[in-house]
């Protein structure tokens, strides 16, 4: 939904799978892609759910890649746990944490960066969203949430 794409469908061929592309040079993979309809719910767990991660990671063809984002959900789950593993091999992987600026979003940002140091994943940066509002007609930003900037003594520990 985010980049325009969700009504497209996966395509098989003899290299894999075929990301769904958005322009030249972004293409996405979902799951939402294979589902009946966009309102459906993925009720999975543990094998399925990893078997899943793999076969994006492993038997996509991506092509030859700058950049490969993995959208994943807060926390460390076997999710998180399958992706570190998958690509413990692979040059120049890094995380990006996202989060907002509530505090309880901050609580697992630190569990966050506990999991990342332990599975041997450098962290190049903390993005905090939703912390502001900038109108488009005057210019001036709205404090949604107090901001708090993901960084500092609330991730230090």
């Amino acid at each position: 939904r985010m980049v325009g794409v969700e009504r497209e469908e996966v395509r098989q061929a003899a290299s894999g799978w075929q990301p769904v592309w958005v322009r030249d040079s972004l293409c996405v993979m979902s799951i939402g892609f294979m589902l009946p309809s966009r309102d459906d719910a993925v009720v999975w767990r543990g094998v399925r759910k990893n078997g899943l991660v793999k076969q994006f990671l492993k038997d996509v063809d991506w092509g030859n890649l700058d950049f490969l984002v993995i959208d994943a959900p807060p926390g460390t789950s076997d999710e998180h746990i399958t992706v570190a593993q998958s690509l413990k091999h692979t040059d120049n992987v890094a995380a990006i944490i996202v989060t907002t600026p509530q505090e309880v979003a901050l609580l697992d940002v630190r569990k966050e960066l506990s999991f990342c140091a332990k599975a041997g994943c450098p962290v190049v940066g903390v993005v905090e969203n939703m912390a502001g509002f900038v109108c488009p007609h005057c210019n001036c930003t709205s404090e949604i949430f107090p901001p708090s900037s993901g960084v500092g003594p609330t991730t230090d520990s």
